[in-house]
């Protein structure tokens, strides 16, 4: 009896010491893996800009998070260096009819935005913003 206690003792010992190796290389792969983030001003003015954009963001490779400042016009992305590139989200940001940063947006897309998030808005206008 004394020897099967102390062999599911040794047991537990094993598998509990399995669990936690495999827990702690998980998390060493994820940090290893890494996230950067880019800062890109756009010509976003509204809430339907803010949307629009972090929607088109979900759908680029390697985007963990895009996340619209509307006040400032700056979208934030934390990106996966690995799967893409800020040149490759500037594109994106352009694809979806905005500006990035000193890059002017699609023309074809920028024609499709609807016209409250069009630069012509009173909202981008000297009048609009009195």
């Amino acid at each position: 009896m004394k020897s099967v206690k102390i062999f599911l003792l040794a047991l537990l010992t094993l598998l509990t010491a399995q669990v936690a190796q495999a827990q702690t290389a998980s998390k060493a792969k994820s940090q290893a893996a890494g996230t950067e983030q880019v800062q890109l001003k756009t010509s976003a003015v509204c809430d339907m800009c803010k949307t629009r954009l972090e929607k088109a963001m979900a759908y680029e490779k390697g985007v963990q998070a895009a996340v619209l400042d509307v006040p400032t016009q700056v979208l934030t992305v934390t990106y996966r260096p690995e799967k893409t590139t800020p040149e490759a989200l500037r594109t994106a940001v352009q694809k979806t009819g905005y500006d990035a940063d000193a890059q002017p947006a699609d023309e074809r897309a920028y024609n499709k935005l609807p016209d409250c998030c069009k630069k012509t808005n009173a909202v981008h206008t000297k009048e609009g913003s009195r």
